[in-house]
């Protein structure tokens, strides 16, 4: 899968118990991970969109997809009713759920995480090293994690408002119980992302930037080492850009976000067409949306059928998560 996204992390098995008196919420949301001092943040509500289900269609037969990816072929579904998240969890949002509970993520407990390199200031990358040599650009920053996600110097206070990233499929799915919510199936992020009009080829409509005007935090400029003047190769707010017709904000670029299924590039011709969840263990989970490092000269999985994938317990500079429900929960 040749892509700007993204390198795979180390092992959860690394991971040790010390949480003192009580267990801690730990990977998938089970006891394990150390408890340790958390910022005192308010929990702040998730805004939920109601999704009716009912029969959609999801998969592309686009020549400009990835048939390696699985993203087709095209079919008729059937999904049950649910709620999904506006919006991608915000870090205020993981804020409250760690204060809440004292999760480490992964990234904390190895002590390092994956950064893109021009988020990371020039004069420190020299220090750094690049393991991943079909990915040079993305470096291994000790002490990044979600709440430094570009490594020492950074801080998510003052990306209140972005989405998390630098968190596991682990990590996204402790913050799931905790909330008594889910991680979206792919039909369930799909067919949200498409915003009620499941033909379109993004969220908007079938051109990337109609009467040039951008919809979504992706790449500009030329991939990866000249980004166009003015622009800072990195997250936006979690409201920025226009939501789509079912009210949802930035399911094109801005981060990938983690899906419950284990990716499986035969997922459309598998899983059944009621409900569909691909629970063939792979190795890797899906992800969903692009990232603001997707470009069309390079990744254009910024798409509505678009698909991608890692291991559950990689976190990087632009990944994140939102959450769904099921209709009848608050």
């Amino acid at each position: 899968m040749s892509r700007c996204c993204a390198p795979s992390g180390g092992s959860p098995e690394d991971l040790v118990a010390t949480a003192p008196g009580a267990a801690a919420v730990g990977a998938g949301g089970e006891p394990g991970h150390a408890w340790r001092a958390a910022p005192s943040v308010p929990d702040l509500p998730i805004g939920w969109i109601d999704i009716a289900g009912g029969n959609t269609r999801i998969g592309s037969n686009d020549p400009e997809g990835f048939a390696s990816d699985g993203e087709g072929p095209a079919r008729n579904i059937f999904l049950s009713p649910y709620r999904i998240s506006a919006t991608a969890v915000t870090n205020a949002q993981f804020a409250a759920f760690v204060n809440a509970t004292g999760y480490v993520t992964e990234a904390e407990r190895a002590g390092e995480s994956f950064v893109f390199y021009l988020q990371i200031a020039p004069d420190r990358r020299a220090a750094l090293r690049s393991v991943v040599s079909e990915l040079p650009w993305w470096m291994i920053v000790p002490g990044a994690s979600w709440q430094c996600p570009h490594g020492p110097g950074s801080s998510w206070q003052a990306l209140s408002d972005h989405p998390v990233v630098q968190v596991s499929w682990n990590d996204a799915a402790a913050f799931c119980r905790w909330r008594g919510a889910m991680l979206p199936s792919e039909a369930q992020w799909e067919h949200a992302a498409r915003g009620g009009a499941p033909a379109l080829r993004y969220p908007w409509g079938d051109e990337l930037e109609p009467n040039g005007e951008r919809r979504c935090n992706i790449w500009q400029g030329t991939f990866p080492n000249a980004p166009l003047a003015g622009w800072q190769p990195g997250t936006v707010p979690v409201h920025d850009f226009p939501p789509n017709g079912l009210g949802l904000y930035n399911t094109s670029g801005n981060v990938w976000e983690w899906c419950a299924d284990w990716f499986n590039a035969d997922y459309h011709r598998k899983t059944p067409d009621h409900d569909p969840l691909d629970e063939r263990p792979s190795g890797r989970r899906s992800q969903r949306g692009g990232s603001f490092l997707c470009h069309v000269s390079y990744c254009n999985r910024y798409r509505n059928a678009a698909r991608g994938a890692n291991s559950p317990d990689s976190a990087t500079s632009h990944t994140g998560f939102r959450v769904v429900s099921g209709a009848d929960c608050a």
